[in-house]
């Protein structure tokens, strides 16, 4: 047997990362390429992804970076098409952009909700309204979704936008995969926990614990039952499980990777 993904084409937004190391759109898009996909990578700006294509091409796999804001409808709809007419097909598309904000409603100012809806939320419906079609006509794919425990508990501080967005992503998926499992098409949600990515050092720590790294770090892992933080390889392989033929009679579902952290705080 060949690699899992040979001859796939995948499609991945959010393919960099906001520092050094394994993000989970990273590590999938590493993850993929090892395995003979040849990765489309979307981000904002091609800087994040510079690390990935390096990796990628250091094992001698291809990827492909492209700019898009998948917020953008059309922005997203000219980066799907181009995909198209470059390969034929999209056998494989991972929402991966996401984004938390601090702060419940009352705090929260009108425009950063509206900014997290779009980022974790209306991206997800953009690139599914693009994509499906073109599986569609080829007769099936693989859709994999990113969500966060903030979706299905409370995971230890207020972000009511990130937790709505992510419970929504999980339900989307869900009606997306009923409405097009008689096509072939299979739509699945991976849940990460607290994650050790990139996002911890460069993001979170000023969010929630005035820069100070180490105390976030033991903070969220005295949440985690296995009493370590897995990184975005751990979430990526997840995503590639779901994504392969593997999973083939698996739909609508969601494998949560969180180190039993949300059984024990649900």
């Amino acid at each position: 047997m060949g690699p899992r993904f040979s001859g796939k084409i995948v499609l991945i937004t959010g393919a960099g990362s906001v520092g050094p190391g394994w993000g989970n759109g990273r590590a999938a898009a590493v993850g993929f390429a090892r395995e003979g996909a040849t990765v489309i990578g979307a981000d904002r700006d091609l800087g994040p992804m510079r690390e990935t294509e390096e990796r990628i091409e250091d094992q001698g796999g291809r990827f492909i970076p492209v700019t898009c804001d998948v917020t953008d409808g059309a922005a997203v709809a000219e980066m799907v098409a181009e995909a198209k007419e470059r390969f034929g097909r999209i056998d494989i598309l991972v929402n991966n952009v996401g984004g938390s904000a601090a702060g419940g409603p009352v705090e929260m100012p009108e425009e950063v909700w509206d900014v997290q809806i779009d980022t974790n939320l209306k991206s997800v419906f953009l690139t599914c309204k693009h994509v499906i079609p073109i599986m569609e006509a080829q007769g099936g794919g693989a859709i994999v979704n990113l969500a966060s425990t903030s979706g299905i508990r409370f995971t230890g501080s207020a972000q009511v936008a990130y937790a709505a967005s992510k419970a929504a992503v999980i339900q989307f998926s869900k009606v997306v995969a009923v409405q097009y499992a008689a096509r072939g098409i299979r739509v699945n949600t991976v849940v990460p926990g607290q994650m050790h990515t990139p996002m911890v050092e460069a993001r979170l720590a000023g969010q929630r614990s005035g820069g100070d790294v180490e105390a976030l770090i033991k903070q969220r892992l005295a949440r985690i039952p296995m009493g370590w933080a897995g990184d975005g390889r751990d979430t990526a392989n997840a995503v590639m499980f779901l994504a392969s033929d593997e999973a083939r009679f698996i739909t609508g579902t969601e494998l949560v990777v969180d180190g039993g952290m949300s059984v024990r705080c649900g």
